[in-house]
């Protein structure tokens, strides 16, 4: 008696494999199609509105430095709207670059303190309400910020400056004026910047510790370092381009805020290398303060000094991205 047989319409088909397969040789399925299209499309999409972006502040900056009849970038008056326009950029990137390079020094270490005892010191209890809480900062608006500068923070920093302008040997801090300080100066603007970039710099350093492999921190442990030992030998090397990156978002904030350095900066187009002085400008404020009253040549010129921080911040972040690149390397 023979066995059963099998037919070929009952014998299953292979089914065809797509055509198109990528970089490892695997099938593509449609849908991978799709989303590989759509991820292209937008980071296409970011370079278009960059370009864009450069190309129309380009064209409009050309028509105020022909007319400019100083040096764009040495002169420190702004006077487009002279008959003979006068205006530069020199004290307001100085002041643009002193404020943000406080706010950094004050911020960064702060906000690297808070990410480590909020991730490896704290209870958990406490670790998340006071993350909570710095986090919250990010919500106030910079007009609050601003304020509260202006008409606390400012009034009672009198003793701050007089002290460091008598005990501290650096003349960075001395103070030249006859009369007592008013506090709206660069010192003042750096602390509250660094107030604002606060919650940017830390939760983002935060998230980054807490990816650090839970092997490499029992295995510090286990050998006899110390929390602290466990942290520099083994937590700060694998955070490092995430601090870097989150610093660097944290100065990007810093470099572009308006409405809090121009409600404490009082507007002086000077340049002087004692941080706590009363006066200053920035590249934002002075666009938010002469915007509303400058004509067609005031406008354009307020355009090319907005192009300049557009290329500082380009080439602020191209060198993070370098710098972080090298030590990948390494």
């Amino acid at each position: 008696m023979s066995g059963p047989t099998i037919s070929a319409a009952t014998t299953p088909s292979p089914e065809p494999l797509p055509d198109v397969s990528d970089i490892s040789g695997s099938a593509v399925r449609p849908g991978d199609r799709v989303f590989r299209g759509v991820s292209i499309t937008a980071g296409a999409l970011v370079l278009i509105v960059m370009v864009a972006i450069a190309a129309f502040l380009i064209y409009r900056t050309i028509p105020a430095l022909q007319k400019d009849t100083g040096n764009f970038f040495t002169t420190k008056v702004w006077l487009p709207e002279e008959a003979r326009p006068l205006f530069g950029i020199a004290a307001l990137l100085f002041h643009t670059l002193v404020t943000a390079i406080l706010a950094m020094i004050f911020a960064v270490p702060v906000a690297l303190g808070i990410a480590l005892f909020i991730t490896y010191y704290a209870p958990r209890r406490i670790s998340q309400g006071l993350g909570y809480l710095v986090d919250l900062l990010a919500a106030v608006p910079s007009v609050i910020y601003g304020l509260w500068g202006i008409f606390f923070l400012a009034p009672h920093m009198g003793g701050l400056t007089l002290f460091l302008d008598r005990w501290v040997p650096i003349p960075l801090f001395n103070y030249r004026l006859t009369n007592a300080p008013n506090n709206l100066s660069d010192f003042t603007a750096g602390i509250v910047l660094a107030i604002m970039i606060l919650p940017i710099i830390s939760s983002i350093s935060r998230e980054v510790f807490r990816q650090v492999p839970r092997d490499q921190v029992e295995a510090a442990l286990a050998i006899g370092a110390t929390r602290w030992e466990m942290i520099r030998t083994a937590v700060l090397p694998f955070g490092r381009s995430g601090v870097v990156s989150a610093s660097i978002l944290g100065l990007g904030r810093a470099l572009g805020e308006t409405l809090a350095v121009a409600i404490i900066l009082a507007p002086a187009y000077t340049i002087s290398f004692h941080v706590t002085e009363a006066g200053g400008i920035t590249f934002a404020s002075n666009i938010a303060l002469k915007y509303s009253e400058a004509s067609d040549i005031g406008i354009d010129a307020l355009l090319a000094s907005g192009l300049c921080l557009f290329v500082i911040t380009l080439l602020v972040n191209f060198s993070a991205q370098l710098l972080i690149r090298r030590r990948k390397e390494a």
